[in-house]
């Protein structure tokens, strides 16, 4: 009997450490693990499961509870959420690796040289190019086409702003499109010189020749796509939105992803286009783990460096010029009452007051008051002080790229004015209308490093450390305001906060280890600070060498 007895509290025995024990994938202990939970807790580990979180609490607890088949040591270092993106450019950031980088180029005349040196290396084809800014020359002036004509009578050459709304072109590359003179073009600019092309063209001119230029092999496409996932992972980055693509592109990318190599999660946004509208309608919203499109990507004017930005009021710095809306009011009116009768998301590039209260006016007459559309503006730059309150209104999200913001400080005010300068890359503001606000970088119109977007919000200075004090700083943002930012409330523009953007149990296992501590770390700290380790789906996808 005894014996019997012996070996029931055995077997209870085992029974209760297997009940109170669980198996884990991985277990990170020896952490300040930010979870960006409700309560923004900190805790010293996880566990993770099946590529989800399965718990969280102190190291020792962890440890004991959760044996895992892989332990990671994390030494004190700081973990948080995988970083989102809410508003890039994945696909263009992409093909940009196949082209001339002429970002942070100081003249003309540098653009000129290294794109000579580029053409060598590419001795075929079209010489595409981009990331010129006319804003850091010493004559502040758009280009015009002789030197590329000259350098490459036989090539054409597309070279665009580093904003995608302007570019310059060769004659080339004009003939391509059977450019021979100026004429009118709605929400677009071919700019000329006593009647003749410059080769400057304005945002929807830019199609007229960009739609010349040969499609990518789709072998040569899967490099750059994946060369791109690499560099982002080596930043944190775990989600992104790439605003604007075609259908055919989305179908691209669930290729990639169902056969694996493709493992960056994405929130697409088709371009506005009646290709995509009934594509998707057809269709309907696609969700996966890895991809999720609902939302359609819409243009209202250009870019402000460009003067393609709709103002209510003349630039400042140029008074015959109000820059324009990219297609008519009664487009928008029509593609918003589409959108929302199929229940998507409308998200819209806004960049100029007028432009942005155009667009908020539309949102407010279709969006009931107590709504859970999330629609977006996107860029929401230049704002009217009378129109923010429309934000709230109708529960619109601006969505924002606080780099822009330090970007564009040098030259903003000669744009826009001393009054009117105050309405713009206003995001204290903005986040006071709904309480939370996604961010972004929009590269490659800026870079990809998440690191420049948590600096830019907090202090809204640029790396040299300018401005003293900062740039407007009644409008800069908390480090757990731009943290939330980058995390919680990105994934909430996309309805995707229940499944990402916070360490919680059930979560997706999203996360990045880091160097330093952007919670506690100074101006210098933040910008030098490096990915130790990058996870998706609780795999290892980047770590540092």
């Amino acid at each position: 009997m005894k014996k019997i007895n012996m070996l029931l509290c055995f077997v209870i025995m085992i029974l209760f450490l297997a009940c109170s024990t669980k198996k884990a994938d991985l277990v990170i202990y020896n952490a300040q693990i930010y979870t960006v939970n409700e309560y923004f807790e900190v805790v010293e580990a996880m566990a993770i499961k099946d590529g989800k979180v399965l718990a969280l609490g102190k190291s020792e607890d962890i440890r004991k509870t959760y044996p895992a088949n892989e332990e990671v040591d994390a030494k004190g270092k700081a973990v948080y959420p995988g970083f989102i993106d809410a508003h890039a450019h994945f696909f263009g950031y992409a093909e940009s690796l196949n082209n001339a980088d002429l970002t942070a180029t100081k003249s003309w005349e540098e653009v000129l040289s290294k794109l000579q040196v580029f053409a060598k290396k590419q001795p075929e084809g079209w010489l595409i190019g981009r990331g010129w800014d006319q804003n850091d020359w010493p004559n502040k002036q758009f280009p015009t086409k002789e030197k590329l004509d000259e350098l490459f009578p036989d090539r054409p050459v597309l070279l665009h702003r580093i904003d995608g709304h302007a570019a310059i072109a060769n004659q080339k590359a004009l003939d391509a499109a059977n450019i021979t003179k100026s004429y009118e073009l709605t929400g677009g600019d071919i700019v000329e010189i006593d009647g003749k092309p410059t080769g400057m063209l304005i945002d929807n001119a830019i199609n007229l020749v960009s739609a010349k230029i040969p499609d990518l092999t789709k072998e040569r496409r899967k490099e750059l796509l994946l060369q791109a996932q690499q560099n982002c992972f080596a930043v944190g980055l775990t989600t992104i939105d790439d605003c604007g693509l075609d259908y055919a592109a989305v179908e691209g990318i669930e290729q990639l992803q169902n056969e694996g190599s493709l493992k960056m999660r994405l929130y697409v946004m088709l371009s506005d286009a009646d290709k995509n509208y009934d594509y998707l309608i057809k269709r309907g919203k696609i969700k996966t783990d890895r991809l999720n499109v609902r939302g359609f990507k819409v243009y209202a004017d250009g870019a402000l460096g460009s003067r393609g930005a709709c103002l209510l009021h003349p630039y400042a710095d140029m008074p015959n010029k109000k820059g324009f809306l990219l297609s008519d009011l009664t487009h928008f009116e029509q593609v918003a009452k589409k959108i929302y009768e199929n229940d998507f998301q409308m998200c819209t590039h806004a960049i100029g007051d007028s432009a942005n209260r155009a667009i908020l006016k539309i949102y407010n007459n279709i969006l009931p008051k107590d709504n859970d559309k999330r629609w977006r503006i996107e860029h929401a730059q230049v704002v009217n002080q009378q129109d923010f309150k429309l934000f709230g209104a109708a529960k619109v999200v601006p969505s924002v790229q606080p780099t822009h913001a330090t970007s564009d400080m040098y030259w903003a005010q000669d744009r826009l004015g001393k009054d009117r300068v105050k309405g713009a890359y206003a995001y204290k503001q903005l986040l006071q209308q709904n309480g939370w606000l996604p961010l972004g970088t929009d590269f490659p119109v800026e870079q990809i490093n998440p690191m420049l977007t948590f600096y830019a919000a907090t202090a809204r200075k640029d790396v040299s450390d300018y401005p003293k004090g900062g740039f407007q700083p009644e409008n800069a943002l908390t480090a757990q305001e731009t943290l939330k930012g980058m995390t919680i409330w990105a994934a909430k523009a996309n309805f995707e906060e229940k499944e990402k953007g916070s360490l919680e149990v059930g979560k997706l296992a999203d996360f990045v280890m880091m160097q330093n501590d952007v919670m506690k770390a100074n101006a210098k700290q933040i910008l030098e600070n490096k990915v130790i380790r990058t996870y998706v789906n609780g795999e290892k996808v980047y770590e540092e060498k």
